[in-house]
């Protein structure tokens, strides 16, 4: 994220994230491992982000656990300085049937995996909400898709004649 804003405005040209965060009703998710070059890394994207104008007032960090254990103090240190910053840090943690199964039977999730989705899914709806009211403005309706233009017909080809390569 930081290299896609600061590469953006080297150039000149709106970059991918702040096209992202432009869109209407668009409430930013970052994700970071939860170590210390984890943070540190999503602590300089922040910043890039806030130098940008970025809506971090909306934004909902979730710091995901690599391993089993206690969070390390570095990342609850960070944790706690950027909660003013962002509307939300939330703790995703470790769950040993996703690194082997991925979300392939969903049913098998830990108890704790099953709080913090619902904890980032409340997240991103109470930023929704300070952002825009509640209820939330109805969505805009998406252009008609132009229709497709013709493909022109196939060119009759001539076969080569023998001995002759063609590519």
């Amino acid at each position: 994220m930081a290299h896609d804003i600061v590469t953006a405005r080297a150039s000149g040209h709106p970059g991918q994230t702040v096209t992202w965060c432009s869109l209407p009703f668009s409430v930013p998710v970052l994700s970071a491992p939860a170590t210390g070059p984890g943070v540190t890394a999503l602590q300089t994207a922040l910043k890039a982000a806030s130098a940008e104008g970025l809506p971090l007032r909306r934004t909902v960090v979730v710091l995901t656990a690599p391993g089993e254990g206690r969070l390390p103090p570095s990342v609850k240190a960070a944790a706690t300085m950027l909660q003013p910053l962002v509307s939300a840090v939330v703790n995703l943690p470790f769950d040993p049937h996703i690194r082997n199964h991925g979300l392939a039977d969903p049913d098998r999730l830990g108890r704790r995996t099953h709080e913090a989705g619902a904890a980032l899914v409340t997240a991103v709806m109470s930023a929704a909400h300070r952002a825009w009211g509640d209820p939330l403005p109805p969505a805009h309706v998406p252009a008609a898709l132009s229709a497709a233009p013709p493909v022109p017909p196939a060119r009759p080809t001539r076969p080569a004649p023998e001995g002759v390569l063609t590519t």
